[in-house]
């Protein structure tokens, strides 16, 4: 089975959004390059981001949302995004009414049943975990193998934390090297076990 890597743009003070979710600046270093970093064209990276980011994206084969995420973006319009093959979301809720039973979403509850799931589908690839409350969940139930952050210079103050809420300590290794792309710092830290 692939690992399982938690991952997210984070502001400098921690956070993946401020408090009325909305992610500010956060996402600007994936539209402040002239490498695109898919086929849309839409989101363009420095050569340093695309080098890291790239060959990551390629690897993943499911990414764990909760039905927070799931509802705000609408589904992606039932389309993962950036080119994943699946998509599970963590929810006590079913899936949407209407929504395509053929699109390649997951409805499951709990991020330990989450986890297996998207393990299954992705075989040997990455399962990636989405920053945030849901991806905090699975760090304190000892799921997440690696933390990937792409850390943008900027302080929110307040707001949705990275870790979620979690209140233990985890210990992680020394990073690998970081990446500095444009207005981005690109850090991967494997969790201690």
């Amino acid at each position: 089975m692939g690992k399982v890597v938690m991952y997210g743009s984070v502001s400098v003070d921690g956070f993946v959004a401020d408090e009325d979710d909305q992610p500010g600046p956060l996402f600007d270093w994936l539209s402040g390059g002239d490498v695109p970093l898919d086929e849309s064209g839409e989101v363009k990276v420095s050569q340093t981001s695309y080098d890291y980011i790239r060959p990551y994206w390629d690897r993943i084969g499911a990414t764990v949302v909760g039905r927070h995420v799931f509802d705000m973006t609408d589904g992606w319009d039932g389309k993962p995004p950036g080119g994943i093959d699946h998509v599970v979301v963590v929810t006590h809720r079913p899936a949407p009414e209407g929504w395509d039973p053929e699109a390649p979403f997951h409805f499951v509850d709990g991020v330990e049943a989450a986890v297996a799931t998207a393990q299954e589908l992705a075989g040997d690839r990455l399962v990636e975990v989405a920053a945030g409350d849901v991806g905090g969940q699975v760090l304190a139930a000892g799921l997440v193998d690696e933390v990937r952050m792409d850390v943008v210079p900027v302080v929110f103050g307040s707001g949705k934390r990275y870790f979620g809420s979690v209140n233990a300590q985890h210990l992680l290794e020394d990073p690998d090297v970081p990446i500095q792309g444009n207005r981005v710092l690109h850090l991967r830290y494997r969790v201690r076990r």
